[in-house]
């Protein structure tokens, strides 16, 4: 399970360092595509392919469900890492997500995503308490 927020340097070649902590679920191959919220998100292939899955069960005469295929599908590129435990983020999804020097790293469970640090601040900064979250999600079963 991915868990934690990190902030890594994105070199000029658009590499950047997965935590140590994070390497060893990306052995097996790993892919990035744009995701929600204007981040990128990385996925071990395990991860990714249960993603595949529950994609390609939805109703393909959805016009939602078309275009969130699309979007992941169409922007998704297969990754690995090197021996210094970094990848390369691909030159249009650096530029889609806002991505400069540096990168805020966020775990969410299944997968890692890569956040604009401006980009992140916004984000972090119009989020809900967690007791008014808590409130809100309650609907959802947690």
């Amino acid at each position: 399970m991915f868990t934690g927020e990190y902030r890594h340097a994105v070199d000029e070649k658009g590499r950047i360092a997965v935590p140590v902590r994070f390497r060893a679920a990306f052995a097996e191959g790993s892919f990035v595509a744009r995701w929600l919220d204007g981040c990128l998100s990385l996925f071990p292939r395990s991860a990714w392919d249960e993603l595949a899955d529950k994609i390609a069960r939805l109703p393909l005469a959805d016009a939602d469900a078309r275009a969130f295929a699309r979007s992941v599908f169409s922007s998704a590129f297969e990754v690995g890492l090197d021996r210094q435990g970094r990848f390369v983020l691909p030159a249009p999804l650096r530029e889609w997500a806002g991505l400069g020097g540096e990168a805020v790293i966020v775990g969410s469970r299944d997968h890692v995503e890569f956040w604009a640090p401006a980009r992140w601040a916004d984000y972090s900064a119009a989020m809900d308490s967690p007791e008014a979250l808590a409130v809100r999600i309650a609907r959802l079963g947690i």
